[in-house]
């Protein structure tokens, strides 16, 4: 089965070959761990998740190994620290822990080394390979890519220039044009960045060549990747905000360092997320986080749906019509689940996501399916997009929803017949009966009254409309 994915790097879409089929790799950046993850750090979570269930389903769980890590140093995390009046640590493990709870309600796997099981080891923190760091750093050195000034070392840009700015597609030169870099004295160039900094004794910091100080962000992901997925691996995923200038400047410093011509095989980004069609910002009132949702009864299932209704190369947009409809898709084929177990995948919603995991098009399949009556084929669909017919939470909303739309068509009908019976005239009452009974409820009128019975099949959203 081929998979087809856009590589950023080409720009263009490519039939993807693994470099080595028994031990598929792929490495996706990671949360800096200060704060909740808002909707916007979920995307690139549930993305790269598809591709992850994708690729174990094509090549077997045991050859595909899927790393993502934790930025647990960090200049934003010492700015938290020291506002909260906490411990670093007690701050990163606690939001570490908060990241795993929330992902875990949307559904993603946790990433791991081929077995499906190591996943420690395939969530890496920066701060567990600062050695590794060290002797990267150390490497570019010794190869004339990094240079030591006043306590920092930095990446020598010029010495890369012709592979520099090649995932971008912007030149050295129009770089520093329009750059909005830090000034320093001690830079040879505006755009060389920092691979290590000094720290003051309030700070964290390791001892190192250079002084006792801590690494800069881009290398954290270059080191760790090199120690756990080689010098070279099969697909890099994230955001498109870190395009530049974070990936380019990990590919600069792993090909420098590693004397290889490239990182990854495919650099795969996701677009950016908003909010009923606005930026998501505080500013304008739209900002909320993952938990934010949970916790206002918006379930993970839910928020995965609506998610991946839209191409992880467009713009996606949060609103709260796409919440509704999701949450009334995903109850409708909870009703129709009954004691129906996953068949194969079907082929229609495999096309799609080889597709350039084209998520809407195997979503559409998905209706196709529940629209047929192959509910085994339905549900192994969304078993491997990782989309769960229904939670508990979940549940308890379709249930209460339920209760609540039988007690509106209940009114509705008792004072439609008490109508009646003034004016002789039932054809009001016959038209609810109608409607009630395509629905899947059986109506029983007694001297006690009205009795609204669902049987099997009833569809609430048939009722949505009633008058």
């Amino acid at each position: 089965m081929d998979i087809s994915l856009t590589n950023s790097a080409t720009r263009k879409k490519e039939r993807f070959t693994p470099l080595d089929p028994d031990n598929v790799r792929m490495y996706v950046c990671g949360p800096t761990v200060y704060d909740r993850a808002h909707l916007g750090n979920a995307r690139p979570v549930v993305v790269f998740d598809v591709l992850y269930r994708l690729l174990r389903h094509v090549y077997g769980p045991e050859h595909v190994t899927y790393v993502r890590n934790f930025t647990d140093v960090d200049d934003k995390i010492n700015a938290r620290a020291a506002e909260s009046g906490r411990a670093i640590g007690e701050i990163t493990a606690e939001t570490t822990q908060w990241f795993l709870d929330d992902m875990k309600e949307l559904g993603a796997l946790k990433p791991s080394i081929r077995n499906g099981a190591d996943h420690e080891r395939a969530m890496p923190r920066a701060t567990q390979y600062i050695t590794q760091m060290v002797a990267m750093i150390e490497a570019l050195i010794d190869k004339g890519h990094a240079y030591a000034a006043e306590g920092h070392v930095l990446f020598a840009v010029d010495s890369w220039k012709d592979g520099y700015g090649r995932l971008s597609g912007r030149s050295v030169d129009d770089m520093i044009a329009g750059a909005r870099v830090e000034v320093a004295p001690y830079k040879r160039n505006p755009m060389d960045f920092v691979l290590w900094k000094p720290s003051s004794v309030d700070l964290p910091g390791w001892e190192s060549p250079w002084g006792r100080g801590r690494p800069g962000w881009h290398i954290e992901c270059s080191a760790m990747a090199e120690a756990l997925l080689g010098k070279t691996f099969d697909i890099h995923g994230g955001g498109n905000d870190l395009m530049f200038p974070h990936h380019e400047n990990e590919i600069a410093q792993s090909c420098c360092a590693n004397g290889t011509e490239r990182m990854a095989q495919v650099w795969l980004h996701n677009e950016m997320l908003q909010v009923e069609g606005k930026k998501m910002s505080k500013s304008l009132g739209n900002f909320f986080t993952v938990r934010d949702l949970l916790d206002a009864a918006v379930s993970g299932e839910v928020i995965r749906f609506v998610m991946l209704s839209t191409h992880y190369r467009k713009p996606m947009d949060w609103t709260e019509k796409k919440r509704i409809e999701a949450q009334k898709e995903l109850g409708k084929w909870h009703r129709m689940k009954g004691n129906a177990k996953p068949g194969a995948v079907p082929s229609g919603v495999l096309d799609a996501l080889c597709d350039d995991l084209n998520t809407p098009g195997a979503i559409a399949e998905l209706r196709k399916l529940a629209n047929s009556g192959d509910i085994p084929g339905l549900l192994a669909g969304m078993e491997v997009m990782g989309i769960k017919t229904v939670s508990d939470d979940m549940l308890s909303l379709i249930q209460q929803g339920e209760r609540e739309a039988l007690e509106h068509a209940k009114t509705l009908f008792t004072a439609a017949r008490s109508t009646a019976k003034e004016r002789k005239d039932f054809s009001d009452v016959d038209r609810l009966k109608a409607i009630l009974t395509a629905a899947g409820v059986e109506v029983r009128v007694s001297k006690q009254g009205v009795e609204l019975i669902p049987r099997e099949g009833f569809d609430p959203s048939k009722l949505e409309d009633l008058q």
